[in-house]
Order: structure tokens, then sequence, then C-alpha cells
């Protein structure tokens, strides 16, 4: 085929597939020549790819593979919109429902992408990743021998699902360190945890950790404060540490059940319908019990919601770390050539306005988790010994309180009065 052709033929498939964005992100009836409309830029920008597919075909070292170079720009286009959106080629699509067609198993991972790569976000307990030493934090550079920085995330996330019992190879860098850890995990059915209901402080404080923020879990709380307001009256330590995924809106119904008035969230989109979540009363349950909220870094999704519904309501006090930045709904569309985009249609935003992706929920109590803080007595004691002296005193870790944030949301809640 003619190289002029070929180019023709790319810039056609690219100039459809951002029509059909358009369609998608609200863009209507744009022309080239409609300078002031909305998108008209993009369209200057296709001429200017066309451009460049020209000289890289006819200037580049070699004979490019014009297909990859494509796919390659169609990638980042989504990529660039925000961490969750992602383009799949056909062949990848085709990869991604083969993966959600096998089955549900899993190694026990939630990941998203961060700085062009896998990142964990949280380890679900005694899953195969968890005892694999995995943490979160921990970067995933490879999956099944292919670098996840070209690997959509969409098909990273199916690529950790499928049979029971079949293995998944990673290769995994912790921070700090630079030689990638080769593992190869078996996927397994994961049990959702139930709610974990301890008692601390003689029974004054009710500890409450949903494993995530699902249907079940929102109403295992429910009957919990309502049995609570049967008898003795207690205060509540609601731990969202590593509380990932969840359904948005039993994100509003948990918030609710501590606040009887104010703003909760609201959305934001293009196509969707924007919406404003205020407080009922009459679902409140506990609007004035003493309360206490555990954050951090693995907090993700609809247990952000309830972060900064209840600490910009000022109705807790959150401990812990910053949450991760992650709260907005996806919607998977087709595309004619058998590709297909996993984009976000909606975004969450907090009581205040800000955009929970952009600006994730922060404690007004911070405290560095026990590994965080590990890590930072390694980079103590590796310094102490890279000082130059005639006899160096042997450095010592200082050390570590099991539970720090714990702890301390223990301290804050002793200090309130039922």
């Amino acid at each position: 085929m003619p190289k002029p052709l070929k180019i023709s033929l790319l810039t056609i498939s690219v100039l459809v597939t951002f029509a059909l964005l358009a369609g998608g992100l609200g863009i209507h009836g744009v022309h080239a020549a409609d300078t002031d409309s909305k998108g008209a830029g993009a369209y200057t920008q296709i001429d200017v790819y066309r451009q460049v597919l020209g000289h890289i075909q006819s200037d580049y070292v070699v004979d490019p593979k014009l297909d990859v170079v494509t796919n390659g720009a169609l990638r980042g286009l989504l990529e660039s919109l925000d961490s969750e959106s992602s383009y799949m080629s056909p062949q990848q699509y085709t990869e991604y429902k083969k993966h959600l067609a096998e089955g549900s198993a899993s190694v026990g991972l939630t990941v998203a992408k961060r700085y062009g790569y896998a990142t964990i976000v949280a380890v679900q307990p005694q899953s195969a990743a968890d005892k694999a030493g995995i943490v979160d934090g921990d970067v995933i550079v490879e999956i099944e021998k292919q670098s996840t920085h070209e690997v959509p995330l969409s098909l990273i996330r199916a690529m950790l699902v499928g049979k029971a019992g079949t293995s998944v190879a990673l290769s995994v860098v912790k921070p700090g360190t630079t030689k990638p850890q080769v593992l190869s995990l078996a996927r397994a059915v994961q049990t959702t945890a139930a709610i974990a209901d301890d008692q601390y402080d003689n029974g004054s404080v009710l500890y409450l950790k949903p494993g995530t923020i699902g249907r079940d879990q929102v109403s295992q709380i429910e009957q919990k404060l309502k049995a609570e307001q049967k008898g003795t009256s207690r205060k509540v330590l609601l731990d969202l540490r590593d509380v990932t995924g969840g359904d948005m809106h039993e994100a509003v119904r948990l918030a609710n059940f501590f606040l009887d008035k104010g703003t909760i969230a609201s959305v934001d989109s293009q196509t969707l319908p924007r919406e404003t979540y205020t407080a009922d009363a009459a679902k409140a349950i506990a609007p004035a019990v003493p309360l206490v909220l555990l954050l951090n870094n693995g907090t993700e999704g609809a247990a952000e919601i309830v972060a900064d519904a209840l600490i910009e309501n000022h109705r807790a006090d959150g401990v812990g770390e910053r949450s991760f930045g992650e709260a907005s709904e996806l919607k998977l569309i087709e595309m004619p050539d058998g590709s297909a985009l996993l984009m976000a249609v909606a975004k969450y935003k907090s009581p205040a306005g800000k955009s929970i992706e952009d600006d994730p929920a922060i404690p007004n109590v911070v405290v560095a988790s026990a590994a965080e803080a590990e890590m930072a007595a390694d980079e103590d004691v590796d310094d102490a010994e890279e000082v130059a002296s005639p006899a160096p005193a042997p450095a010592v870790k200082p050390a570590i309180q099991k539970d720090d944030q714990l702890q301390k949301a223990l301290d804050l809640l002793r200090s309130k009065h039922a």
C-alpha cells in the first residue's frame, strides 16, 4: 500500500475515533471553520497529527509500524484525561473480555496508574498478594512480561482476575529499590471481609471497619448503630484505611448515618445529571455520637466520599494519611473497529467543591503509618552509615509502635464526651 494512502487511512480512523469521542463528551456540530466553537482547536490538532504521521513515515530512522504509533497516540489521548480513563486496542479489548469471562477470582490487589505504571493502592488481607509481601505503594512494572506503562489500566485490572487456580506473573518494585521482584500469584475467590466490630477502652468505643463500601457492609453498620441507640451510647471509631472500591451511593448513605445536615458530595458531568447530595435528617442515626475516622493512602473511591463528607462538615476528626484520590463513574464505549474506551463520565466532589481525584481527603491529624515510619527509619540508618567517621557508632532504629494511627484515634476519642 502506498505510504500516502496508509497515512490517509490512519488519519481517517483517528478522525472517526475523535468524532465518536466528541459525541460522548458533548461536542456537537463542530466544524473546522467554527473557530469560536467548542472543540474547534481539537480539529486543528488533528491536522497537526496528520502532518506528524507524515514526518514519522518519511523521516524516522526506520519505517515505523503506524498502527503501533496510532495505538500509542490513542492510549495517550485517553490517559491524558485522568488516571482512570484508558484506550484498549481491538486485541487488548478481546483479552480484556476473555479475562473477565473466565471468572472473578483474583490475587487480592487494587491498582491504579501513577507516574505511568501500575501502583498498588491496597492489598486484601490473606490474599496471594498479601502472603507474597506486596504492600501499598509497590509498583508493578510488568504483568505477564508486558510493561504496565504500555498496558491500559483497564486491561491490567482484568489480567489480575480470572479462573480460580490460575496464576499471573508480576514484576514488582518496592519504593526505594530498583531491582524488580518476580512473582507468580495464584488467583483465588476472595471473600469480602465482614464488618470488623471490636471494642476498645472497656467497651466505651465501638470500632467499625468495612471491607468495602457496599450495600451489605453499609447495612451491617446501620444495624450496629441502631442497636447502639437501644443500649448504652458509645463513641465510634470508623476505620477506612485500605477500603477501596464500593458503591458511591452507598457512600452517601453511610455518611448520612452520622450527618443530619450539610452537603455530603456532588457529581460533575457533561452527560449525566449534575447532582448534589444533602444529608437527610430523617436518615441520620448517630449525628451526635463522638466520632473519629481513620484513613490512609489506600482509602480509595467510595470511602473517600465518606471521609471528605465527615471531615469537611466538621463531624469527625480524621487521623492518618491523605487518601488515594479517585472517585469517578466509568463508562465502557465500544468502537467500530473492535477497540474500546473506558472513560470517566462523572467525577465526585467534596462538600467544599474540590474534585476528590485532584485533591484527596486529608486528615486534620496527620500520623504516618508504621510502614512509612519504618521506611523513614531505614533511610535515617542509611544516611548515618554514609557519614564518614573514624569509628562510626552503630545506627539504631527508633522503636515503632504497632499502630500509631489507631492509638492516636483512641486518644482523641478519650478526650471527647459521649
